[in-house]
């Protein structure tokens, strides 16, 4: 979500650990992915950007590199990447179990909307098939680099973290663009034929006599 700056700044101190660690070590290493990430912050913070993904991308590089160093290995960098892919996994599987799926509430969430497309079927479906996306690109990261942190193989570690984030997330939001799409749509199209009315009207007669 926080478009196109949020992937460069979550890939640059990446870019800049793993060569780093090779040459220097640990220490000069996680001092310059540090580096790095405070002169993103500072930069977004010039061009007058939303302080807060400045300020939680420097706090997601400062935690990263704080489990670095308290490992005592590079890899660590990513172990917190690596688990809360599972994590956010686990959750669009949830939503989409209990028929919340995570993107619509989200999407409607960040814009400021009702939640009315809950009782769109073809909305509601719309927004599943997206957050599944999401899910199966979630699981698979935390698969495929959990199990390169325990071949310790640092380096492609780092080159799987890249590769699986901005082709993957592009991907995957191309297919949220279309589904979100196709839910507003379905929404519209019910709007239209009044079945939201009717369909709150139930809802709320059905309240009544409870």
């Amino acid at each position: 979500m926080g478009g196109l700056s949020g992937l460069v700044s979550a890939t640059l101190p990446v870019i800049v650990l793993i060569p780093v660690n090779n040459f220097f070590g640990l220490g000069p290493a996680l001092a310059a992915a540090l580096g790095v990430a405070v002169v993103i912050a500072v930069w977004r913070i010039v061009r007058k950007e939303t302080l807060q993904p400045a300020i939680s991308g420097l706090l997601g590089v400062a935690l990263c590199a704080a489990i670095a160093w308290f490992t005592g290995d590079a890899k660590g960098y990513f172990l917190y990447g690596i688990w809360m892919s599972l994590a956010l996994f686990i959750a669009a599987a949830l939503s989409i179990l209990f028929r919340w799926p995570a993107v619509g509430v989200i999407w409607k969430g960040i814009n400021g909307e009702e939640m009315q497309w809950r009782k769109v079927s073809q909305a509601r479906r719309a927004y599943a098939i997206a957050t599944g996306g999401w899910a199966v690109i979630f699981l698979a990261r935390f698969i495929v680099q959990r199990a390169i942190y325990d071949a310790d193989a640092t380096t492609t570690l780092g080159v799987a973290r890249i590769l699986m984030g901005w082709p993957l997330t592009l991907l995957v939001t191309a297919l949220t663009v279309w589904m979100v799409r196709r839910a507003d749509a379905a929404v519209e199209a019910s709007a239209a034929k009044g079945e939201l009315i009717n369909a709150e009207s139930t809802q709320e007669s059905e309240e009544e006599n409870d």
